[in-house]
């Protein structure tokens, strides 16, 4: 029955010794340095069984390791520290820390298969038998090597002899005899293996009532046991044999377990001098009986004492470990927070600035793009006024100049009848030229704006059509900078050339409102209106490009017969710097 946790001591350090090491960064040098001394330490002290400071060397070595994130070394020194905790009695705690470490090692690994079979072993020492038994089967399916097999195994088997299934302990440890005879591993197997199946082995037979059988196979084991100098393992043999002769002999019995209970005491075992000293008092066969009886319960008192001090101070060191480490990760969060605010910040800042130069682009852009829209609509204004004047003449008075000197070369000028006739020819053709030149003259922008605006209304007046304008003088027009003021002129003397051309009305009605941002002028007359298709064809695209330029907006309603409706808005101020011809 192993239930020494030096065993395992011995593997760990033996499977760690042979891993390889890792590059060590310049960085964490120091660091991994001192975790190393503080591991070696820890190590040393527990060979020479200073289970307290080995437990609190271990905790610090931990904390090192965690800043190196070497998983590696964290699931060994938890596997240390839970065998400490183990050989104090506290096996809830050993359970807590063996679960913790099974995060850091390799699944189906030697160090996961360690950790089942220390798990199985505090269940049993816990007295959860089912669960142990579990805990070792887990450990001899992840064990590879055939030789580290028989630990679980017998395990297993001691767990059945505790819950006294001595018929099922019996095949196994048999097996485990048989199998260490075999040629595989006759060679890797120590003697230490076979006296501990010989021992167990016999007392599992001793208990089933082979007695003659058991008795000489526990003596066997203990033969071997002292041949080996296997101090350790013959107090398990000494206090089976005692068990053995305390039905048959109790003075043969008395001696075995006195020779338990010194050899223990020599290698301060409690746990199997308190075992000693119970069948010393259960025998109850000499005069000593009741100083046996003192000695257990002051051990056991002073065990348990010794046990729930170490448990208050590992649960400490514990705690103060939890404790520095979530201030140091509190530390460690409140830093990155910092410096990802920083990092944050400093984006922003590149941001913006990308933002902002690309507004300022986007600005200079548009500016241009406005700039050469509004040159093209005045150009093209321009263009149409020019072109329109120039079909005007050439329409309207070309003609009628060639018919006036092909008159005066065809009849005979001295004649009075003849010159007035070429007079009255002369004076309409002068009309006309003054018509033209009144509607393309400049526009007087000043104090007598408004009285030029109705003359130049006034003009289209006649008997069957009546022009009627509302609120003229109600508009502050001192506030209203020229290049408007030319605009509306403009705009209007469109409206009053396209009515006269076109829409044969007898009423027109023109109103001027405003607000303080805008300039709103209503022209409705009762003509005969147009498809709304035809509207820009109908001499009124000048009107749109003089309105578009001034970042002006208009509507326009009309139908056949039902007469032409434009209400036009445009704000009171604008940038745009136009020349008085291109207004034209």
């Amino acid at each position: 029955m192993l239930r020494s946790p030096f065993f395992y001591c011995i593997i760990l350090l033996f499977l760690f010794s042979c891993e390889e090491k890792k590059t060590v960064n310049p960085k964490t040098k120091s660091i991994q340095k001192e975790a190393y001394a503080l591991r070696d330490k820890a190590i040393e002290n527990y060979k020479n069984q200073n289970f307290n400071t080995a437990f609190y060397d271990f905790n610090k070595s931990k904390k090192l390791y965690e800043t190196l994130k070497d998983s590696a070394n964290i699931g060994y020194i938890l596997i240390q520290t839970s065998l400490i905790q183990q050989i104090n009695g506290d096996y809830y705690g050993s359970k807590e820390t063996l679960t913790e470490a099974l995060h850091y090692v390799k699944k189906n690994s030697i160090y996961a298969a360690n950790i089942k079979t220390n798990l199985g072993i505090a269940d049993k020492e816990l007295s959860l038998y089912d669960d142990a038994i579990f805990y070792y089967k887990q450990a001899a399916e992840e064990y590879s090597d055939p030789l580290l097999k028989q630990a679980p195994l017998q395990n297993i088997a001691a767990v059945y002899i505790q819950q006294k299934k001595y018929a099922k302990a019996i095949p196994i440890l048999d097996s485990l005899l048989q199998s260490l005879s075999s040629k595989d591993l006759k060679e890797k197997a120590i003697p230490s293996d076979k006296s501990i199946l010989l021992d167990n082995l016999g007392y599992a037979y001793f208990k089933n009532g082979i007695e003659i059988k058991g008795l000489h196979l526990m003596n066997e084991g203990l033969k071997i046991r002292i041949d080996t100098k296997d101090t350790y393992g013959s107090i398990e043999s000494y206090l089976h044999l005692a068990d053995y002769y305390s039905k048959k002999d109790k003075k043969i019995s008395d001696e075995n377990a006195l020779f338990a209970y010194k050899v223990a005491t020599k290698l301060n075992s409690i746990d199997e001098r308190l075992e000693a000293l119970q069948i010393l008092i259960s025998n109850d066969n000499t005069a000593n009986t009741p100083n046996y009886t003192q000695k257990y319960f002051t051990l056991n008192d002073s065990i348990i004492k010794i046990r729930n001090n170490f448990k208050n101070k590992s649960a400490k060191i514990k705690y103060d470990a939890k404790k520095e480490k979530d201030e140091n990760e509190k530390l460690r969060l409140e830093k990155a927070e910092n410096q990802l605010s920083l990092q944050r910040a400093k984006y922003l800042k590149i941001v913006f600035a990308i933002v902002f130069v690309f507004l300022v682009i986007l600005i200079f852009i548009l500016i241009r793009y406005y700039k050469n829209k509004n040159k093209s609509i005045e150009f093209k204004t321009s263009y149409n006024t020019e072109t329109r004047i120039a079909k005007k003449i050439h329409d309207e008075l070309a003609n009628d100049v060639f018919q006036v000197i092909a008159f005066a070369e065809s009849q005979p000028l001295y004649a009075e009848n003849t010159k007035e006739n070429l007079l009255q020819k002369l004076d309409d053709i002068y009309s006309r030229v003054r018509g033209i030149s009144r509607e393309n003259n400049s526009i007087d922008t000043g104090a007598n704006f408004t009285r030029s605006i109705k003359e130049m209304l006034s003009a289209y007046n006649t008997r069957e059509r009546n022009i009627m304008v509302t609120n003229l003088e109600d508009i502050n027009w001192e506030g209203i900078d020229d290049i408007k003021k030319i605009t509306i002129s403009r705009i209007l003397q469109e409206l009053m050339v396209n009515m006269k051309k076109h829409s044969k009305a007898s009423l027109v009605v023109i109103r001027f409102e405003s607000d303080q941002k805008s300039i709103f002028v209503n022209y409705m007359d009762n003509g005969i209106g147009c498809e709304k298709s035809m509207i820009l064809k109908n001499g009124l695209q000048n009107m749109a490009n003089r309105i578009l330029a001034v970042n002006g907006t208009f509507d326009i309603e009309t139908e056949p017969d039902k007469g032409f409706k434009v209400k036009i808005s445009m704000p009171e101020q604008t940038q745009i710097k136009v020349k008085e011809k291109f207004a034209y």
